[in-house]
């Protein structure tokens, strides 16, 4: 299979010619890394840099949520970081950020990939029912100006031989109608520009991005399970959202966790 790489010359045009995508400072695309995270991360001591993208042709040791793998065939997914630094944002309300990273991840493959995708709590980025993309965000600096770390892992052209677990998937596989890795990543970043700009303009306010991450979110209304951390488990039926961001299973907010979406019978 031929797998092209990024048109990285359009990526930056596109960076500096689009009112949208002005937004950004700049684009950074590079042949391999261990961690775009990581290396994001690593640049965070310079106060300069704000709204940075990095995109690796392939990922070596990518992490996820709850510190799992997830490795990047070269050119087969869009490994992608982006450093924010939101002033004035409430240390509380910094988990929007990475639910506001995966409705834009959502849009962007429903308008571009024409995909049906939807969201699992938190931060994954589901296709019928079988995961498509990860969203890990980390702190790199605290303070009243903290930089933030945003990383996404999208399967695009993976085989069913390439996926890292069964019940993974990929563009190629969900039939997407488009598989450039180049519009993808820009359509991405159109959007994630879009509702972090409204974001911020509304002075922080989650009203408007709750209601977004509830209309794309699959998990409301399922019976699920969740791994706490600690060690406990609860199950229950997914019933909201609060202001923060966290999952109301039954009468309870779970604020992190390992969510499984149960079966009827499970």
């Amino acid at each position: 299979m031929q797998r092209p790489p990024l048109d990285v010359e359009h990526l930056r045009r596109a960076l500096t010619g689009t009112p949208e995508l002005a937004f950004y400072t700049g684009i950074d695309v590079i042949e391999s890394t261990g961690s775009t995270n990581a290396d994001l991360i690593a640049r965070a001591a310079d106060p300069d840099i704000d709204r940075a993208v990095l995109v690796a042709e392939a990922q070596e040791s990518g992490r996820g949520r709850l510190a799992r793998a997830w490795a990047s065939p070269p050119r087969a997914q869009i490994a992608l970081s982006l450093l924010i630094r939101p002033e004035g944002l409430d240390p509380e309300a910094l988990g929007w950020l990475p639910l506001l990273t995966g409705i834009a991840a959502v849009d962007a493959l429903t308008t571009t990939a024409r995909v049906p995708a939807a969201l699992k709590w938190p931060n994954d980025v589901l296709i019928e029912g079988r995961k498509v993309a990860g969203i890990l965000a980390e702190v790199a600096a605290a303070g009243p100006r903290p930089a933030i770390v945003v990383g996404i892992g999208m399967n695009v052209t993976l085989t069913a031989d390439e996926l890292p677990v069964p019940h993974a998937t990929s563009l190629l596989l969900s039939g997407a109608t488009d598989t450039d890795r180049t519009r993808l990543v820009l359509s991405f970043l159109t959007e994630f520009a879009r509702r972090y700009t409204r974001w911020e303009e509304s002075g922080w306010a989650a009203e408007t991005l709750a209601d977004a991450y509830r209309e794309r979110c699959a998990t409301l209304g399922s019976r699920v399970r969740a791994e706490l951390p600690g060690g406990g488990v609860l199950t229950g039926i997914a019933r909201d959202i609060d202001s923060a961001g966290r999952l109301l299973i039954e009468d309870r907010a779970v604020a992190a966790g390992d969510v499984t979406h149960l079966r009827p019978g499970d």
